[in-house]
């Protein structure tokens, strides 16, 4: 539909901030967002932006029913009015939005004491919900109809019924594109403030004058227009003065063509002296050479010569200087703009997060922080120092949005004291404070503090990986000889398949009830291996339909989890993939994870070996809907690169493992 929207504003003094915004969009849709509040400059300003955010993206720039769109993009407008209105940032807001959709339908919602009005047939009416006493700062009601050629809807954040009649509304909307002007002088003559729109659908009985009638009609009305506190006649006199300085305006330009000619006639006369200059700075030169030949001038002529370098030199450095000195002004001012920018946004993150979006508040602080270093590596040096400091209330702010913890990482036991090249691989938990540690080719019994003698498990072979195998009280280990052996009650058993090709290899292995599974991406399957009384059965292959590139480590309980070299997860069930996402996680958060633990019936646990790090989800249970909960940052000087990891049934304790160490850290005192 074919339809005009105006804006304006009346002027609004210190600590006042207001905002009449239109937008368009590709569908042809058109939106309107009127802001009146309580906040400081720079906090309006950010909060304007913010709901414009809003309104482009999820009113406008989004899929699906207008009504739907419009009452979604409320909900997103509520949560930042909490948080601004909690944060103490602003107070007292007053706002409308309006929704015209492609069918000439409206959708207008207010807060506070915002209004709508549908003036139709000479006659206005209110079309939002009036509430008495306290008005709510927040978006309740939408109210929607559809509008005709000739309807003219008024909007606006203070009560226009306190200033004006409805029919003085009536029928000062009919000349609609001088409105906005006649109210807003109307308003600043009653020290009224307010943010105003109309909405205006030509055709109708407004087509059947002239636009001189109209013209003279709107002058007519503003004359005599009587405000309901006796306020002042402003509409003549601003026409008035609006037709004088547009006569001095073309008396100007017509002054200034004769001017510009009289200034071409002197211009001609300026080139003639200059010429003249020329030849005489011509003849100078000439005289210069003829005493640079004459033996008793020569000396004076050098003199002059050096003189003319030396005033060339210093011309030269003050220009560079000048040039300088402009440029690192200019880098200056444009520093200090982005150093505000970046108090803004990680103001915006907080409000962000106490409004429930985390996402969006991870976002606001990654931007914050790429600016932060922009700052830092800048030539100038400007704001260095204070850029640091903004760094650090970035990376403190995002470890509170984000439930960071930094823990100490405290050393249950060392095996270089039993190994000095001891080079750590693997940590089976056993249960009640129990561990077996192995390496290339030895395995260190751990139990509590206690650590055992290491015995050796291979002598001409290396160990690939390791798991407990609960069921039958030993631990299973593959070895580079296409081998599987058993530790069970420290007696070393070799350990047979009834497949004549031998046993599989691959990046991992794990056991469930009386299966041992191997993990080979290479060949795109988990190898199920049933293990009987003194050897194990023909493997028979687990994965139906799940892409295993790239896979480097796996979990399994009554679905199997693995791991890829991306930090995504890949849940099977039956060997069927399974819907699986992690919710609310940082961006890249599992990137450089290499090795996962799952508790039974709880939560997984991500091993990043580069921060050093722990991270946190939930299972997602049948759903596979997990979510981020926390992450642990070990902090040590003697922390070496990090191997595996474990947690405890109860969920206590967490133990670390590298290349010589057990770190353990208590997980109930976080």
């Amino acid at each position: 539909m074919d339809i005009a929207v105006r804006t304006g504003e009346t002027k609004s003094g210190s600590g006042t901030t207001l905002a009449a915004l239109s937008f368009t969009s590709s569908h042809g849709e058109h939106a309107c967002l009127l802001l009146h509040g309580e906040a400081e400059s720079r906090d309006g300003k950010t909060f304007e932006q913010e709901c414009a955010t809003i309104m482009q993206q999820s009113l406008l720039g989004s899929e699906g029913e207008p009504w739907s769109r419009l009452d979604g993009a409320l909900k997103e407008l509520n949560g930042l009015l909490k948080g601004f209105l909690v944060s103490g940032t602003l107070e007292n807001i007053h706002a409308v939005v309006v929704l015209v959709d492609r069918d000439g339908t409206l959708h207008v919602s207010a807060a506070g004491r915002g209004e709508g009005y549908l003036v139709r047939g000479g006659s206005a009416s209110q079309v939002t919900e009036y509430t008495k006493g306290k008005p709510i700062s927040a978006f309740v009601h939408i109210s929607t109809g559809s509008l005709e050629p000739g309807d003219t809807v008024i909007l606006s954040t203070q009560r226009l019924l306190r200033t004006l009649t409805p029919a003085q509304l009536a029928s000062l909307s009919h000349p609609e594109h001088q409105f906005i002007n006649e109210v807003v002088d109307v308003l600043e003559g009653e020290k009224e403030t307010a943010a105003l729109a109309t909405i205006h659908v030509p055709g109708g009985a407004d087509h059947s004058e002239s636009s001189e009638e109209k013209e003279s009609s709107s002058r007519s009305r503003a004359a005599a227009l009587p405000s309901r506190r006796g306020g002042r006649r402003h509409g003549n006199a601003a026409m008035a003065m609006t037709r004088d300085m547009w006569g001095h305006f073309i008396t100007a330009a017509r002054s200034a063509t004769k001017v510009g000619a009289t200034m071409g006639k002197r211009g001609a006369v300026k080139m003639s002296k200059g010429s003249s200059g020329l030849r005489m700075l011509q003849e100078k030169g000439m005289g210069l050479m003829a005493d640079l030949k004459d033996p008793k001038r020569k000396r004076r002529a050098h003199l002059l010569l050096f003189a003319a370098a030396m005033a060339a030199l210093i011309v030269l450095y003050l220009i560079v200087s000048l040039s300088t000195s402009s440029q690192r002004s200019k880098t200056r001012t444009e520093l200090a703009e982005l150093m505000t920018q970046i108090t803004e946004e990680i103001q915006t993150a907080d409000n962000r997060r106490l409004a429930g979006d985390m996402d969006g508040a991870n976002s606001l602080l990654a931007r914050a922080e790429e600016r932060a270093k922009q700052v830092m590596d800048n030539e100038s040096g400007y704001f260095r120092a204070e850029s640091l400091d903004l760094l650090d209330k970035i990376r403190s702010k995002s470890e509170e949005i984000n439930n960071i913890l930094r823990v100490p990482a405290r050393v249950l036991v060392n095996m270089s004291s039993k190994n000095s090249g001891v080079s750590a691989q693997g940590l089976i938990g056993l249960g009640e404070g129990e561990f077996l540690v192995y390496d290339r080719q030895n395995a260190y019994r751990v139990l509590l503090n206690r650590l055992d003698e290491p015995k050796r498990l291979v002598e001409d072979d290396l160990i690939l990986q390791g798991a407990d195998f609960a069921r039958y009280k030993s631990q299973v280990f593959t070895t580079t000889g296409n081998s599987v052996i058993e530790l069970s009650a420290n007696q070393i058993i070799p350990m047979k398949t009834e497949d004549p090709a031998g046993w599989m290899t691959g990046k991992d292995i794990e056991t469930y009830l009386r299966y041992l599974y191997i993990l080979a991406p290479d060949k795109q399957q988990i190898f199920k291996y049933e293990r009987l009384s003194n050897r194990y059965a023909a493997p028979v292959q687990y994965n139906v339909n799940g892409d295993l590139t790239g896979a480097i480590d796996m979990v399994i309980d009554a679905s199997a989890y693995v791991l890829k070299e991306n930090g995504t997860v890949l849940k099977l069930l039956r060997g069927e993939t399974q819907p699986f996402v992690i919710r609310h996680a940082p961006d890249d958060v599992l990137k450089n994870v290499t090795k996962m633990f799952k508790s039974p019936e709880s939560n997984f646990y991500f091993l990043d070996p580069k921060k050093p790090r722990v991270i946190v989800t939930t299972d997602g249970g049948g759903t596979g809907e997990s979510s981020y909960v926390k992450q642990y940052i070990l902090e040590g000087e003697q922390i070496g690169t990090l191997q595996d990891l474990y947690v405890d049934p109860e969920e206590s304790h967490l133990y670390v493992l590298d290349e010589k160490r057990v770190y353990v850290i208590d997980l109930a005192t976080q």
